[in-house]
C-alpha cells in the first residue's frame, strides 16, 4: 500500500479552504450501481443501490474510503501505530485494523461494552480485529464518553516509550476522513453520466456523521440536483446536524447542514446496535428477494426506515428515482445469529 502523490481532487475542491494532497490505495473502486427491487417499496418509486459493501472482503464497507486519507496522513507523519475506537463489533474498528496492518501499522482499539469483564467473543468484526493482532482496550460506556481523552492519554503514554502513534476519532468522522465521501459522490455521479442514468435522492444510514457530512459538502460544492436523506441509527438529527455542520465550517463551507440534508429520525429502534425482530426480519426478506445482504446496525435500520417513511411521509423525497447507498457491515450478521435463527422454523 502507498500513498498517490498524483492524487487528483475533485473539479469543485477549489471552493474548500484545504484539499488533501495524499491518499492511499485501499478499496476496490468504483464500486457498482444496480437496479433493485427491495420489499415493501411502493411501486411508484424506481430503486437503485450503491455497493459500497463491495468495496473489498475485510475491508468492506463505507470506513475504507476514508480510511484511504487519514492513513495517508498517518503513513506522511512516519507513525506506526493507529488509535480508534467504536462497540465491541464495530466495522470501522474491523476496517481500520485491517487496513493499518496492510500498511504496516499496528493498532489499538478501545471498544465500548457493558461487560469489560466478560470473555471476548470470536465471532465477527471481533474476529477479524484479533485475527489481524489489533490490541483490544474494553471500555464501559462511561469510559467512552470520555473516549478522546482516553486515546489521547494513550498516545502520550506511547510516545513516552518511543512509539508513533496516529489517532483515528469515531467513524473515521473528521474533516479529513469526510473527504472519503466527497470523492465518493463524485465517483457515483461520474457513473451516474456515464450510464445516462439520474436519481432525485439518495439515501444511506448515518452512526458517526463522517460520510453524511461528506455528502453535504460534495453537494454543496457540486450543485448535483440530487437530495440526501441520513438514517440516524443513533443519537438524534440535533446531534448530527451540530457534528456535520462542524465539518462543513473546516472545510469553508457555510450552507448549514439542515438545508443540504433531510435525517429521517425516530428509527434507532431499541438503541444503536440492537435489533428488533421487525427490522431482523425484513433484513431476512431483503436477502430472500434481492440475495443482498444488509448488516443489523446500519443498512437494515436505514431500508426498513425507508420503506416506512415512503408509505407514512412520501412528500419528503424530491423525486421517484431513489439511490440506497449500501455502506457494508456484513460481519455485523454473525453477531445476530442467535436472533437470526429465531426467524427459521426448526
Amino acid at each position: 500500500m502507498h500513498a498517490s502523490s498524483a492524487y487528483t481532487a475533485p473539479q469543485w475542491a477549489a471552493a474548500l479552504s484545504s484539499v488533501p494532497s495524499h491518499r492511499l490505495d485501499l478499496a476496490q473502486l468504483p464500486t457498482p450501481i444496480a437496479r433493485w427491487s427491495p420489499p415493501d417499496i411502493p411501486a411508484a418509486w424506481e430503486m437503485w443501490i450503491k455497493r459500497d459493501d463491495c468495496t473489498g472482503i475485510t475491508l468492506s464497507g463505507n470506513k475504507v474510503r476514508k480510511l484511504e486519507f487519514l492513513l495517508a496522513e498517518a503513513q506522511q507523519q512516519s507513525c506506526d501505530i493507529v488509535l480508534s475506537c467504536g462497540g465491541l463489533q464495530s466495522n470501522h474498528c474491523r476496517a481500520t485494523a485491517v487496513a493499518a496492518r496492510q500498511c504496516g501499522m499496528d493498532s489499538l482499539l478501545f471498544l465500548r461494552t457493558p461487560s469489560p469483564e466478560a470473555p471476548l467473543p470470536w465471532t465477527g468484526n471481533l474476529l477479524m480485529d484479533r485475527l489481524v493482532g489489533a490490541q483490544i482496550q474494553r471500555i464501559t460506556p462511561a469510559q467512552y464518553r470520555q473516549r478522546t481523552a482516553l486515546m489521547e492519554e494513550a498516545a502520550q503514554h506511547l510516545r513516552q516509550i518511543g512509539r508513533r502513534p496516529y489517532i483515528i476519532p469515531e467513524g473515521g468522522s473528521n474533516a479529513l476522513g469526510s473527504w472519503g465521501y466527497i470523492e465518493a459522490i463524485r465517483e457515483m455521479a461520474t457513473q451516474l453520466a456515464q450510464s445516462g442514468q439520474s436519481i432525485d435522492d439518495l439515501v444511506f444510514a448515518c452512526g458517526s456523521g463522517g460520510t453524511a457530512a461528506g455528502i453535504c459538502a460534495a453537494i454543496a460544492l457540486s450543485g448535483l440536483p440530487i437530495r440526501p436523506h441520513a438514517v440516524n441509527v443513533c443519537d438524534d438529527a440535533a446531534y448530527f446536524y451540530n457534528h456535520i455542520n462542524a465539518i462543513l465550517r473546516l472545510w469553508g463551507i457555510s450552507k448549514p447542514a439542515e438545508t443540504l440534508l433531510d435525517i429521517i429520525d425516530g428509527y434507532v429502534g431499541l438503541g444503536y446496535a440492537v435489533s428488533s425482530e421487525q427490522e431482523l426480519f425484513y433484513l431476512q426478506q431483503t436477502a430472500a428477494h434481492t440475495g443482498i445482504f444488509l448488516d443489523p446496525v446500519y443498512t437494515g435500520k436505514a431500508l426498513y426506515a425507508l420503506s416506512k417513511t415512503l408509505t407514512q411521509t412520501p412528500e419528503r423525497f424530491s423525486g421517484k428515482r431513489i439511490l440506497f447507498w449500501h455502506t457494508g457491515g456484513l460481519f455485523g450478521l454473525y453477531d445476530k445469529s442467535e436472533q437470526l435463527s429465531a426467524l427459521f422454523p426448526a
